[in-house]
């Protein structure tokens, strides 16, 4: 049901992502996170039109932790910045971060040989039904990720909005 992907570019690493249906404690969890007892994101699935769009943005934040150069303060919230089209972060959280009102959620793990919170202890938290992730573009809402990242209708007949949306989180740090 979960999808695992390593990094090419660090192959130590790997990037897991659980999708959860009918959550009833998404509260709890948002909660969680901000105190630092879940160690891994926790994405709002409206605003994602694929998983390949977590696997761009967690590689993004794999490089700027071994750079040194994150702008925000764990690996996890530079997951969540990086797949916003914008460099404001406060606003990156509230658009991808699950809110109190939220009945799914995207759980993504970035693994390691000395990761000491494991994929079942974060799932075991979720109050809710697991998913494939192949079911994300169900929960979509592709009206509010085409205005987010301002995707027109002429960059979809050159190409998918999955190819506008990473392009435009790739290149938001040169813009």
């Amino acid at each position: 049901m979960h999808t695992s992907h390593q990094l090419e570019l660090y192959p130590g690493q790997t990037v897991t992502q659980v999708l959860f249906k009918c959550v009833r404690n998404s509260a709890d969890l948002r909660k969680s996170a901000m105190e630092g007892k879940i160690n891994a994101a926790l994405i709002n699935p409206k605003m994602l039109v694929d998983p390949f769009q977590v696997i761009v943005a967690a590689n993004k934040a794999v490089h700027l932790q071994n750079i040194g150069k994150m702008k925000t303060r764990s690996l996890y919230s530079e997951i969540l910045f990086n797949l916003s089209p914008t460099n404001n972060i406060s606003e990156a959280f509230r658009r991808f971060g699950i809110s109190d009102a939220d009945d799914a959620v995207l759980v993504v793990l970035v693994a390691t040989d000395d990761e000491s919170q494991t994929l079942a202890d974060v799932t075991e938290m979720v109050d809710g039904q697991q998913v494939h992730v192949e079911e994300l573009p169900t929960l979509s809402d592709v009206t509010q990720i085409r205005k987010l990242y301002k995707v027109t209708p002429q960059e979809e007949k050159i190409g998918s909005l999955l190819d506008s949306v990473v392009c435009k989180m790739a290149t938001k740090d040169v813009m």
